[in-house]
């Protein structure tokens, strides 16, 4: 089903519809957004419950509510003491309180460890870093654009845009900020998938999904602990460095943390990327007007990578957990309850935004929600992202201006992550 074919909102019956249903997540946005459209208006405050997961034993939870629409979800977005996040932030299911810091670092704690982190976190993000970060998207994006376009001529000028341009470049983005070494690289893909994989049977364990995810993490947190380690006797000009040695009010973040951090950094800033620039690929082909005048026209790469923050919204919710009892926009809620917040919901609603499902590239103001809602919790990362989605969708343009969609995306099975794991397309030669 093509991302333009309209789907009547109606012809779905408002009591049948589950969200924790895993074969819902596998159908196309445009299903989805007319579920999303029909819960916005007539179920805001939905509750389902919570799905199942191998592995985790014990009595199902008490389920969560579906926030779908856009003033809902930054009400409470904007009251972190109400809404919190240490109860779990990624994880519809209670966790353990060690896993959940460890896999979610600051986006699964509350202040003040949360600000405490940021704030150490912060500091580290400097102009300089961010400016040396920045220069080298550049020269990242081209190495990564020329071998995949060698790679297509030296065949029949097919690629995978997710594996062969999606997936490498916030990667080495990533692993270069961080200081990872070449040989890791493969080991830090293979372990991020799994943690993203939202249980999707082809990148993880069905069996033992659970343990999977655990293996994942520990894979990960050793290579961080390893070269924290390293930069502490042998500093570098990383973001690895920076970490181990910056203190803000004499304190420093332990190897654990920057381990955990390092984890936030694949899913936020890994991730989230890929799925932007496959995703925006994907819908720039299904509308070949916006395309061109886009690639005729770099004044509109900043309203344009909002537009394709707002219209993928690569991160489909996060979650908040009541501290108290109390009231958010006319719904009742009790203390436990647990929110699940869709941005994807929220970044099509009809009250914010003019004709909602529709991709418009000049569209603004775009008060989108897809670096999250107002409060602490707003993407530390959110003008790196910005500057990678622009450098990468512009030099696509000039390298790869050739390039077309040629078949139907294979989507991640996840209600977590809006991903592909797959994008066939081609090279066709026509400059």
């Amino acid at each position: 089903m093509s991302v333009n074919t309209p789907v009547d909102p109606s012809q779905f019956d408002i009591e049948a519809i589950d969200l924790s249903d895993r074969d819902f997540w596998a159908e196309p946005p445009a299903v989805r957004h007319a579920v999303f459209d029909r819960l916005r208006a007539e179920r805001p405050f939905a509750h389902f419950a919570e799905p199942e997961m191998p592995g985790m034993e014990g009595e199902p939870g008490p389920g969560y509510i579906a926030v779908t629409r856009h003033a809902d979800l930054d009400a409470i977005s904007s009251q972190p003491l109400v809404f919190c996040s240490g109860k779990g932030a990624v994880s519809i299911q209670d966790i353990p309180a060690d896993l959940n810091e460890f896999y979610g670092s600051m986006i699964s704690m509350d202040d003040p460890r949360h600000a405490r982190i940021r704030r150490i976190v912060s500091k580290t993000f400097t102009p300089r870093m961010l400016e040396q970060v920045i220069d080298s998207v550049v020269g990242i994006v081209d190495d990564v654009l020329a071998e995949a376009r060698r790679k297509a001529e030296a065949g029949d000028g097919s690629l995978d845009v997710v594996a062969d341009i999606a997936a490498p470049i916030p990667l080495r983005i990533i692993c270069d900020m961080m200081g990872v070494p070449e040989e890791d690289r493969a080991e830090v893909l293979a372990a991020s998938n799994v943690i993203l994989a939202g249980g999707d049977p082809e990148l993880t364990d069905p069996v033992d999904p659970l343990g999977a995810l655990i293996n994942a993490g520990i894979t990960l947190a050793g290579i961080m602990e390893r070269l924290a380690a390293e930069r502490l006797a042998r500093p570098t000009d990383d973001l690895t460095t920076a970490l181990v040695t910056t203190e803000v009010e004499g304190e420093k973040l332990s190897h654990q943390e920057i381990a955990s951090f390092f984890i936030l950094l694949l899913v936020a800033g890994n991730e989230t990327t890929r799925n932007a620039i496959s995703q925006g690929l994907l819908t720039l082909s299904e509308n070949p007007d916006q395309r061109a005048r886009w690639m005729a026209d770099s004044s509109l790469d900043k309203t344009a990578v909002e537009e394709i923050v707002r219209y993928i919204s690569p991160v489909t919710w996060m979650r908040r957990t009541a501290t108290q009892d109390g009231e958010v926009n006319g719904h009742a809620f009790k203390e436990g309850d647990k929110f699940l917040l869709f941005y994807a919901a929220a970044n099509r609603d009809p009250e914010l935004f003019a004709d909602p499902h529709v991709f418009d590239l000049t569209r603004n103001p775009n008060p989108h929600v897809g670096f999250g809602g107002h409060g602490p919790h707003f993407c530390l990362g959110a003008h790196l992202a910005r500057r990678e989605l622009a450098v990468t969708f512009r030099r696509l343009f000039e390298i790869c201006p050739d390039l077309e969609i040629t078949g139907e995306p294979a989507r991640l099975r996840s209600s977590f992550v809006n991903g592909l794991k797959r994008l066939p397309a081609r090279l066709t030669g026509e400059r």
